[in-house]
């Protein structure tokens, strides 16, 4: 099983691509073309938001519009447990950078309480909406009088974005158990989808009103 998004045809070349979570917590950008059992591969520039093609890449097969539009098809779909892709009855051959998917992530995104929090914040495209996530955050932290005693006590902005991220998704879930590990685990794999940090716009609200 790996952890990636739904597939996306692609209008540049005869192929479909989908997003991937790389063992080393990167997006990987996988295309698979319907003439040749060679996957092509690119990971995201967090930085430019661009692909980075992989070194065993063929650019003749695989060029760099292909992979840009590969992105802009999956920017914003959520991650999930998913099997490998299969096309013409040939299953592709894994990719040289591609692992098995580790327990905890996939324990997270087959996880009830991922599912949750994905349906929660996703708009009518199908897409991860960050804003609907952050505006919530952000409403939460400034109508909850326990943020302003945390603030008054000293806590620092770590403590204050944990709790409130915490609170909201033990009330999106209905599981009052969720530990701090399994709530920052689901950000982590949200935040793999983004080509920004996830929360950054709460954390910067938080600067303004709380640091």
């Amino acid at each position: 099983m790996v952890i990636r998004t739904v597939l996306v045809e692609l209008s540049t070349l005869g192929a479909v691509a989908f997003r991937q979570k790389m063992p080393d917590g990167h997006s990987g950008v996988v295309i698979l073309r319907y003439d040749t059992p060679q996957p092509g591969l690119a990971l995201l520039n967090r930085h430019s938001g661009e692909p980075d093609i992989a070194a065993n890449t063929p650019h003749d097969l695989f060029p760099l519009e292909a992979f840009q539009e590969a992105l802009a098809l999956t920017s914003g779909m959520p991650y999930s447990r998913r099997g490998r892709v299969k096309l013409q009855a040939t299953e592709a051959e894994p990719l040289a950078e591609e692992a098995a998917a580790g327990e905890d992530d996939l324990a997270t995104v087959s996880s009830a309480d991922y599912a949750a929090v994905v349906k929660a914040y996703t708009n009518r495209k199908g897409e991860l909406s960050y804003d609907l996530l952050n505006k919530a955050l952000i409403q939460a932290a400034h109508g909850n009088p326990y943020v302003a005693e945390m603030k008054a006590r000293g806590a620092t902005l770590e403590e204050i974005r944990d709790h409130v991220v915490k609170a909201n998704f033990e009330a999106i879930t209905g599981n009052r158990s969720l530990t701090q590990a399994e709530v920052n685990r689901i950000v982590a794999m949200l935040d793999a989808v983004s080509p920004r940090s996830v929360l950054r716009e709460f954390n910067e609200d938080l600067r303004h009103h709380v640091g």
